[in-house]
């Protein structure tokens, strides 16, 4: 279990069946800053080998996940104790940081009532996982690699896939080596409808494919569909740079001692360029979505890395698309399939190594789920305390489900290969049965590391349990499915499509992130939504009925929102409640909540509130 800090305020008392959870934890790695405070001008910022050089009143925690913690000693009580135990959260600080190396939290409470635990949703670790999931969407044109079972194609690829259905392994192995860390197209998700997400990694263009490998590459693309659209991923969204650097101006403008006057400070958080990051994602997965729902077609996701923008906006389309991804069930199983088993660079990207390559590209998504959220608040099983569990456990490593970079090392770090056939857990003197069950808790493991009161803040009480999300779209729908024209490519680039000769960059002219971008057609971008041009409908949606579970968020203007529950945590006044201290404040609120009820009333009716709802329920209920 990774090394904390723990305070016990007078008269509160540590559940016991929460062990890991509480707002007065913070795990050493999460402490972005450490300062000693004295009366009202001595602040001294401890590093460490630096000396304190006085006796502290309070300490301030800086967590790395906008939180913000004040410790204060009571005076004729704690005085002696204040120093000795600043420095010895300073020296702990310091060697955590040095060994960065954690081995997730042991199975002691679920080890000892069971032996073994099964994980609340599949993990992905096993073929049967896949092909569950498989059946589940329907793809009845695809099958599970097994490829890749040893980690000899790709570590960062999971060991199983989804691969079309007569594509042979021996064609899979030859065709992921054409592409840039062998992450070759692979299906994210089918939809009722019948058209295919696809997501791959950027042509390797010094490779020289013969012609059944050029075949097979274009077979792989195409997937069986006369209508392929190639999406570059990156296009109109920010670099990881871009990211990391918004989040940082980000974090720096919503703590307390922001130097950003009040008067000015929407327009400072107009400066981090956060929202605006935040409003090119969900602009450009609202364009997929519609890409995947209007046409039977193979839409296909293309990043050099397939491991960043190919995951937020794979799974952004689900979530606007599929109901049954917006459940609490579903939407773990989404970023389990979509960020972790895919092989989401998360120890890197959180900046847990201290890698120069850190960009909080899931925290980036969590936010999008947000807007999402208050857009469309009756659509979500699960509720804004959920996302947030879910930001602060990216930031603490408790687990291994965001303590590596790829499925390879995760697998490596719990001591499960296929050599093995017993597996043992630190802290027991019996191994497990079987060689397919992970020894290590996953992050879903909500119920060990929360009390039953904060799980049952996981729900959302706008949400209509009766709505049922697998019967939402048939499997014909004419009106709008409307296969495209024979063999038709197109690139989707800058809001339009543009036809394309060929799929592949060894053909007689360079494609998709093989060659330099000047190469590349360059479309104006289209005055109209892509909706008007796939649908042939009128500008003005409110006139025009969409397919009955498809979301199209709003992102412009004040339509985008700070998360302010999240980003303003260390302010006492955000601490205390959202309700701002002011009357226009008040209005604002009171506005806010009065559309939330509008969104909420035609779902749901004065008695679904009154219905109680255990934790248990809320985490058990069947998919």
């Amino acid at each position: 279990m990774p090394p904390r800090v723990t305070f016990q305020p007078c008269g509160w008392q540590r559940s016991q069946e929460t062990p890991l959870s509480s707002e007065y934890d913070f795990v050493l790695v999460n402490i972005g800053r450490l300062e000693a405070v004295s009366g009202l001008s001595r602040v001294q910022l401890l590093r460490p080998g630096s000396p304190l050089k006085f006796i502290p009143e309070e300490i301030l925690i800086h967590g790395r996940d906008f939180r913000l913690l004040r410790v204060a000693f009571e005076a004729g009580g704690l005085e002696p104790q204040a120093f000795q135990v600043t420095m010895a959260i300073v020296r702990a600080r310091a060697q955590s940081s040095q060994a960065q190396q954690y081995a997730g939290i042991s199975l002691s409470k679920a080890g000892q009532s069971s032996g073994s635990r099964k994980p609340p949703i599949p993990l992905l670790e096993t073929s049967e996982d896949w092909e569950t999931e498989r059946k589940k969407q329907g793809a009845k044109g695809w099958r599970v690699s097994t490829v890749n079972e040893r980690f000899d194609v790709a570590t960062s690829l999971p060991r199983y896939f989804w691969v079309p259905k007569r594509t042979l392994d021996s064609e899979v192995r030859r065709t992921f080596g054409h592409f840039h860390q062998g992450r070759g197209p692979r299906l994210s998700w089918h939809h009722p409808g019948g058209s295919d997400l696809l997501r791959c990694g950027g042509f390797y263009t010094a490779s020289d494919p013969n012609k059944e490998d050029i075949r097979a590459v274009e077979s792989m693309l195409q997937a069986g569909h006369s209508d392929v659209v190639l999406v570059d991923a990156v296009d109109e969204l920010p670099s990881l740079t871009d990211v990391q650097l918004a989040h940082l101006k980000l974090r720096a403008l919503c703590l307390p001692d922001s130097s950003a006057a009040e008067e000015k400070w929407l327009s400072a958080l107009e400066g981090t360029r956060w929202l605006d990051y935040v409003r090119s994602c969900l602009r450009k997965a609202s364009d997929i979505s519609v890409l995947v729902t209007s046409r039977v077609r193979s839409v296909i996701l293309q990043e050099r890395s397939d491991r960043d923008f190919n995951g937020l906006l794979s799974s952004l389309v689900q979530l606007l698309s599929a109901p049954g991804a917006r459940t609490l069930l579903g939407f773990q199983s989404l970023v389990q399939r979509e960020w972790v088993a895919a092989g989401h660079p998360f120890l890197t990207r959180l900046g847990v190594t201290g890698a120069s390559e850190e960009a909080p590209v899931f925290l980036l998504f969590l936010d999008c789920v947000w807007q999402l959220l208050q857009q469309f608040p009756a659509e979500f099983e699960f509720s804004e305390f959920f996302l947030l569990a879910l930001h602060d456990s990216a930031r603490v490593p408790d687990t291994l489900t965001f303590l590596r970079n790829t499925p390879w090392e995760r697998r490596k770090q719990s001591g499960q290969f296929n050599s093995y056939t017993q597996i043992c857990t630190p802290g027991y003197s019996q191994p497990l049965a079987g060689n397919s069950v992970n020894p290590q808790l996953s992050v879903w493991d909500w119920d060990l590391r929360y009390s039953s009161e904060q799980i049952l803040q996981f729900h959302n009480p706008g949400y209509d349990p009766e709505y049922c999300p697998d019967s939402w779209l048939p499997r014909q729908q004419p009106s709008f499915l409307v296969p495209g024209p024979p063999s038709s490519v197109w690139l989707f680039s800058r809001g339009a499509l543009t036809p394309m000769n060929q799929l592949c960059p060894w053909r007689d002219s360079p494609s998709l992130l093989g060659v330099s971008s000047r190469w590349l057609p360059r479309p104006a971008i289209s005055s109209e939504s892509l909706a008007d041009q796939e649908w042939g409908l009128p500008s003005h949606w409110g006139a025009c009925p969409l397919p009955r579970g498809l979301l199209l968020p709003g992102y412009l203007g004040p339509q985008i929102r700070l998360w302010r529950r999240c980003y303003l945590r260390g302010r006492p006044e955000i601490q205390k409640g959202l309700s701002a201290p002011t009357i226009s404040g008040l209005q604002d609120e009171l506005s806010h909540l009065q559309e939330l009820l509008r969104k909420w009333t035609p779902r749901v009716s004065p008695e679904d509130h009154s219905k109680k709802r255990d934790s248990h329920t809320i985490l058990s209920q069947s998919r």
